[in-house]
């Protein structure tokens, strides 16, 4: 355990609004627990998250950062709501009897312990709700003002089937490569026979090892000096894509590709495909849409009176001695924005 919380404190002012300590404390630890559980479920374990140092220079770890950034977080949701006005955006009867239907399940669930733990009342916890509802409904009005577009240029995608064959390793001997390199030209050969043959059987026919992979690059060739440069196609080798660009719909290079880390065999599928292309459009619209409003909310913070009380601040700690894994409060219903 930690040392008992004072919820009640004030932890920070935005603009003359006081935000208690409860509701940076019950958002931290949602931070936290979902971190932790990320981290369970990728690398199987969640030790030494927290206690670690974040640079060289300094003695902050990676849970003091935690705790930063989670006051901001909720520095913006506060500043969100005071802008809500400007956006016609209000909580409905619907969500406030769903945020406090919520807010009460959440204290039932929840151990007299646990509930002190986080140092929140069920009124802090209504607080976060509805911070965290305005929020997800200010979403689309403010990325609307960015008028945000992707070009075609950005989104157009061409598509490939490749095979390749690694001859990277410390250990790997000219033999061994000479064998691969064959490998390569047994698959190439079979697949000039029959360009619209299966890769993938013709590879494994050759080795049952290998197979072949489906991949797409931007279409256009990117200027590297532009700011919304599209970093997809830097997957793959130079060598593999200056082929590529030089193929038309269904043919298979002539030769096989040599890099420094391997071999490959590429045959260009389609140069504009359809569905590629909606689903890059779609994935950088929603990047874009994100940048800008994690853009124009930090602009918000920046320009806005933010105090913070940092003695109570510190008072809240991450880290890997006192494990957190409380239930995060229901999450509120989805309602059309006015």
């Amino acid at each position: 355990g930690s040392k008992t919380l004072d919820g009640t404190k004030t932890v920070a002012t935005v603009d003359g609004t006081d935000i208690p300590l409860g509701v940076v404390s019950l958002y931290a630890r949602e931070q936290q627990q979902q971190t932790t559980t990320m981290y369970l479920n990728y690398m199987g374990s969640a030790d030494n998250i927290w206690d670690q140092t974040a640079g060289d220079d300094s003695d902050e770890t990676y849970g003091d950062q935690a705790v930063t950034s989670s006051l901001e977080s909720v520095e913006k949701m506060y500043i969100l709501k005071e802008k809500a006005a400007d956006y016609n955006i209000e909580l409905t009867d619907d969500d406030e009897a769903a945020i406090a239907d919520a807010a009460s399940q959440f204290m039932a669930a929840n151990s007299e312990e646990t509930i002190k733990e986080l140092a929140v009342t069920e009124d802090q916890v209504k607080t976060l709700l509805e911070l965290q509802t305005i929020q997800k409904k200010m979403y689309d009005p403010v990325v609307a003002e960015g008028k945000i577009t992707v070009s075609d240029d950005e989104a157009n995608q061409t598509t490939f089937t490749y095979v390749s064959i690694s001859t990277s390793g410390d250990d790997i001997t000219d033999e061994e490569k000479k064998t691969k390199k064959e490998q390569a030209q047994e698959i190439l050969d079979k697949m000039k026979e029959d360009p619209t043959a299966d890769m993938s059987e013709i590879a494994k026919g050759v080795d049952d090892s290998y197979s072949a992979v489906e991949g797409n690059f931007t279409t256009k060739e990117s200027d590297e000096d532009s700011e919304d440069e599209d970093h997809s196609s830097t997957a793959y080798p130079d060598e593999v894509l200056k082929v590529l660009r030089g193929l038309k719909d269904g043919e298979v290079a002539d030769n096989i590709i040599e890099t420094d880390t391997g071999y490959y065999v590429v045959r260009l599928d389609k140069i504009n495909d359809e569905d590629a292309t909606a689903s890059k459009r779609e994935s950088l619209q929603n990047s874009k849409e994100s940048t800008y409003f994690t853009d124009t909310t930090a602009k918000w913070l920046d320009e806005a009176d933010v105090k913070v009380v940092k003695k109570v601040l510190k008072t809240l700690k991450i880290t890997d001695k006192h494990t957190f894994m409380a239930p995060t409060p229901t999450p509120i219903p989805e309602t059309p924005t006015p």
